[in-house]
């Protein structure tokens, strides 16, 4: 019996992890372009790239004095949060210091002198699989249960391939890549093939024990008996001891299938790394599981957001408006306030302005900031508690290339919308200037760029150590000048995919680390917690302090869009058994 409760306690914890892949985040840029191209004249005017329909409010003194559910920032998961705790009734309010939600996920816009209309760019996800509405939801994928339980769509354009620049060769990746005929073949042969089907085979009942229970019925209290409960049948002919698995490093499923071909392993290191910050022996095995599926099933295909990655933000913003609930920004929290022993409510910086939290504050800050920053009186936790949070290891960072450039429609089509490209696999796909990941998401959608012009973000997948920023001022030439080496490297990797990029490019804008922390507040300019599989865990949402709950990639169930969807719904879970009704109700809507 206890061997059977620990399996389950595995597959909650696969669960929590999303349909919907997503490669990598990342932050804003900086507003100085990089004066690297004679032909480029730029006037950079940046704004929020989002529907003028929303109604969020930079005015937080116009909020109420108290919400039963306040939200400290407005990430996916924070928003996530929001929408599932307005659904479920609460009367919820979301405080964001940005002039802009959506965290890693919002927009931006820039203009070029000379040319009429606006270059939107995605700050950060880019690479989407699971939310075209036009396709059936599956009840694991946590962003989808979101959308379709506030009744809103995010239009993708769907795709079935991306390309790969590799040492080995350039490449075009599709669902195929281990089947006869695919890259794998074609590059180590039959028997890596037969391997990849081992591989396969070893997969798919870890896949079925992910799927088994929607995110949305999981919840850490005695409600879990109702809303969890009913979906026990579905994983009881499962194997327990397999789905333990779920918990262990993805390496340990590669070993075991029988993976020994070099460019396999490397292949599955980089998958890894895209996704969670670490390769295949730091990756949980449940945030592989329906991302192998995703990729891999027959007929799979990606999504482009139309509008880009801001699109999703924006339906969620509007779900969270419609069903009432608030948005406020350029609304920076100083404290969230704790009262013998609970989460009372939030003070904001803007005239000390006070707002009470009936039933729970949550807190979409990384575990740095918000144990580290004095936004909450840490004397009230305990000292173990407050120590494992600060030192929680901490992910790299990131280098940046967003650039709006000439191109016909033509020219788009001979390109992909993605490319990986690593230059030696030796080095390991976390080496510092040895992998970039570009997304061209004008090859798709012709809105972000004015007629004859594409956008593409191009970036270094959390391979930046931010030591060597961390005491430079953003306002010296010392910083235009590290900006200026630092993005060599992706122009590099860019003149391999376009070779006359430079000429092109009229808007270029560069990130780097400090982008990082001064857009996102985020500790070090991180990616994100660097957890490895085996060795530590994300903690649940809930903390010593009553009413104080946590949603985002410091918490279970990890990095990545579809994890801090995930986190959200189980923050707003774990808000009150206020919610087990509504809960059932919208457990009832997957079931059918």
């Amino acid at each position: 019996m206890r061997r059977y409760a620990a399996a389950i306690a595995a597959l909650m914890i696969s669960c929590s992890i999303s349909a919907v892949t997503s490669f990598s985040l990342s932050s804003s840029p900086d507003a100085s372009p990089a004066h690297i191209h004679p032909r480029s004249t730029t006037t950079i005017t940046k704004t929020r790239c989002r529907s003028t329909a929303l109604k969020v409010c930079s005015d937080p003194t116009e909020a109420d004095d108290a919400y039963d559910v306040v939200v400290v920032g407005s990430g996916i998961g924070g928003l996530c949060a929001a929408a599932m705790s307005t659904l479920y009734g609460y009367k919820t309010a979301v405080f964001e210091s940005h002039y802009a939600a959506g965290g890693c996920a919002h927009g931006f816009k820039a203009r070029a002198k000379g040319i009429d209309g606006d270059f939107c760019f995605d700050t950060g996800p880019s690479f989407f699989s699971g939310l075209n509405p036009d396709i059936p939801a599956k009840a694991s994928n946590p962003l989808r249960t979101v959308l379709d339980a506030i009744g809103e769509r995010v239009e993708c354009e769907k795709y079935e391939t991306f390309g790969l620049k590799f040492p080995e060769g350039d490449f075009v990746h599709t669902v195929d890549f281990g089947r006869k005929g695919g890259v794998l073949e074609a590059v180590s042969g039959y028997e890596a093939r037969y391997q990849w089907t081992s591989l396969m085979k070893r997969m798919e009942p870890l896949e079925n024990a992910v799927a088994a229970m929607p995110t949305a019925a999981l919840r850490f209290d005695v409600g879990a008996a109702l809303t969890a409960g009913q979906f026990l049948p579905n994983f009881a002919a499962t194997n327990p001891l397999e789905n333990l698995k779920l918990t262990r490093p993805f390496i340990d499923i590669v070993d075991s299938a029988g993976v020994v071909d070099k460019f396999t392993r490397n292949w599955l290191d980089l998958l890894c790394f895209c996704l969670s910050g670490l390769p295949a022996d730091g990756t949980i095995t449940a945030e592989m599981g329906l991302m192998m599926g995703e990729f891999y099933e027959p007929g799979a295909v990606m999504d482009c957001p139309k509008g880009g990655a801001s699109a999703i933000v924006d339906a969620l913003v509007r779900g969270i408006e419609q069903m009432g609930g608030r948005i406020f920004l350029k609304s920076h929290v100083d404290d969230i306030t704790i009262e013998d022993g609970k989460a009372s409510g939030i003070k904001l910086r803007k005239k000390g302005k006070q707002i009470k939290a009936t039933k729970a504050v949550i807190s979409n800050l990384s575990v740095w900031d918000l144990f580290g920053n004095g936004i909450v009186d840490t004397d009230v936790f305990p000292e173990k508690f407050v120590k494992e949070r600060k030192d929680t290891p901490v992910g790299k960072s990131f280098m940046h290339l967003h650039i709006g450039f000439e191109a016909s429609k033509s020219e788009l089509e001979e390109l992909q919308a993605h490319y990986m490209y690593i230059d030696d696999w030796d080095k390991g796909v976390e080496a510092e200037d040895n992998a970039a990941l570009l997304s061209i998401p004008s090859v798709h959608d012709d809105s972000l760029a004015p007629p004859g012009h594409a956008v593409l973000h191009i970036y270094t997948p959390a391979t930046e150590d931010y030591a060597r920023w961390e005491n430079i001022d953003r306002k010296s030439d010392v910083y235009k000048e590290l900006k200026e080496q630092r993005s060599k490297y992706l122009w590099y990797v860019l003149e391999k995919i376009i070779p006359d990029i430079k000429n092109r490019a009229r808007v270029v804008q560069v990130g780097t680390p400090l982008t990082h922390r001064r857009f996102l507040n985020r500790h070090r300019g991180s990616y994100g917690p660097a957890i490895v599989a085996g060795e530590g865990s994300f903690p649940f949402p809930s903390t010593p302090v009553k009413g104080l709950l946590l949603c985002g990639d410091s918490c279970f169930p990890g990095i990545g869009v579809p994890a801090v969807a995930g986190s959200g719904i189980l923050a707003a879970n774990s808000v009150s058994l206020e919610s087990v009704g509504p809960q059932l109700k919208l457990l009832n809507t997957l079931k059918s």
